[in-house]
């Protein structure tokens, strides 16, 4: 069932990333990180590598750079603190999959009240993004 935007906020759409996506084909993930630090994509992929070393803490790190770069570029898309980030728009995706490593992250160290803001977080951006990010 498609989500519906019952508070008419516009949904909010980010910029696309060409040169991080082709870093991505050349560079480590920490090098595309470092190189483009303004992305959330990248530090979403960086903390996703790290968290696949069993390194929790630093995970954790990673993914809440990428979430506080993912709310600034909300905030530079014109986006309020509330409305659709559509999982369907590829460039949302680094946000998207920031919120989620962080909510990974804050679950492996036991920050349960921020779990359950990043879930709802999530779930009122895109209801559909745990799914897509997980596939």
């Amino acid at each position: 069932m498609p989500s519906q935007n019952l508070l008419g906020v516009p949904e909010t759409l980010l910029p696309a990333e060409p040169e991080v996506l082709a870093a991505l084909e050349t560079m480590t993930r920490a090098e595309v990180a470092a190189a483009h630090p303004r992305s959330s994509l990248a530090w979403a992929l960086l903390s996703d590598e790290t968290e696949a070393r069993g390194a929790h803490l630093e995970a954790y790190a990673y993914a809440r750079v990428g979430y506080h770069r993912g709310l600034d570029a909300l905030r530079g898309a014109g986006w309020r603190g509330q409305g659709p980030v559509p999982w369907s728009h590829e460039p949302n995706r680094g946000v998207l999959r920031s919120l989620y490593a962080l909510r990974r992250g804050a679950a492996a160290i036991g920050e349960t009240s921020e779990v359950e803001r990043l879930a709802t977080f999530l779930h009122d951006a895109d209801p559909a993004a745990v799914d897509g990010i997980e596939s």
